[in-house]
């Protein structure tokens, strides 16, 4: 084998590897925001359920979604604050 289909090869392998590694980061971002979203939106919808019985209820609309989505289980908590004081 030619020193130079070696060095190429192994280049090739190097820059395909760092390639996919700068596109798994955001995917592991998505997916991350996807969970929290889920988990968050399970939470309101419980709270709801729960909370119904007392008058109380967040609505879940696109604001509250981002707000769930980003942070999770504290962005619902800091809702519920928001919704009491506001």
């Amino acid at each position: 084998m030619d020193l130079g289909f070696i060095v190429t090869f192994v280049i090739a392998v190097a820059a395909l590897f760092i390639i996919l590694k700068i596109l798994a980061l955001p995917m592991k971002i998505i997916i991350k925001l996807v969970i929290n979203g889920i988990i968050g939106g399970v939470i309101i919808w419980l709270i709801n359920l729960i909370g119904a019985g007392f008058g109380f209820v967040l609505t879940l609309n696109w604001i509250t979604a981002l707000v769930v989505g980003l942070l999770g289980v504290p962005g619902v908590i800091i809702l519920v604050i928001l919704h009491f004081i506001f």
